[in-house]
């Protein structure tokens, strides 16, 4: 195996991990997103805990699928498949992250 792949599979069993913790945690893992634990209770219960864990699940599994499929493409094909697995996910990341609460949880409001 090559160091791509390893970091790869690495990358994809942690997501795994952090999808199937969301999966089992259910509405209550919503603590567990960034900014959300921060919000006085008042105001995280005006969003939908349950549709913001399974958003967050949903998007920890889809980039461990990514990053396994770096991982295939990085023994199968070339190398430098995993680095583009890396730029895939970070220009993902980059698109997913917002700076404001307000924003980043909009689309989970009640």
């Amino acid at each position: 195996m090559n160091w791509g792949t390893v970091c790869c599979l690495a990358f994809a069993a942690v997501f795994a991990l952090i999808g199937a913790l969301f999966a089992a945690l259910r509405g209550r893992a919503a603590m567990l997103v960034s900014g959300f634990n921060t919000l006085p209770p008042s105001k995280r219960a005006q969003y939908d805990t349950a549709k913001l864990s399974r958003a967050y699940r949903n998007l920890f599994l889809c980039w461990t699928a990514l990053f396994a499929a770096g991982a295939l493409a990085s023994v199968w094909v070339h190398e430098g498949a995993a680095v583009a697995a890396v730029v895939v996910w970070l220009t993902w990341l980059g698109r997913t992250v917002r700076w404001d609460a307000e924003k980043a949880f909009a689309p989970y409001r009640k």
